[in-house]
Parts: structure tokens; C-alpha cells; sequence
């Protein structure tokens, strides 16, 4: 389970591969809904690189 503000390495990343090695941080505050297929938003990647849908098993906590 992640909460809003977390910061978290991006492992895979179905919606886009180029955010895959990067960190971001979670935006959700409540865990994903139906809306978003149960993926989580991480925004703050890159500037190239706009906020991504990513399911928990490709994320990574990093504190």
C-alpha cells in the first residue's frame, strides 16, 4: 500500500517505458479505484515524461 507524497522507483511501466528506471512519487491520496484499472498515478518523473498509471507490483517504495 503506498500513500500520497511517497516516493517510489519505478520498476515497470505498462503505460509508459521510458519511466521505467526513474523515481516519482505517488499522487493518490486514496488507494486506486476502478477509474484508473487499480493503478497508481506517480507524477514527478521528468519534465519529458508526464504522470503515469502504474500497477503496485511495478513500483518499488524508496522510504
Amino acid at each position: 500500500m503506498f500513500r500520497g507524497g511517497q516516493k517510489v522507483l519505478i520498476i515497470a511501466c505498462e503505460d509508459d517505458p521510458r519511466a521505467i528506471g526513474k523515481t516519482g512519487r505517488i499522487l493518490d491520496e486514496v488507494p486506486p479505484g476502478p477509474l484508473t484499472g487499480g493503478r497508481w498515478t506517480v507524477d514527478r518523473i521528468s519534465i519529458w515524461i508526464a504522470p503515469v498509471l502504474c500497477h503496485a507490483h511495478e513500483l518499488k517504495p524508496m522510504d
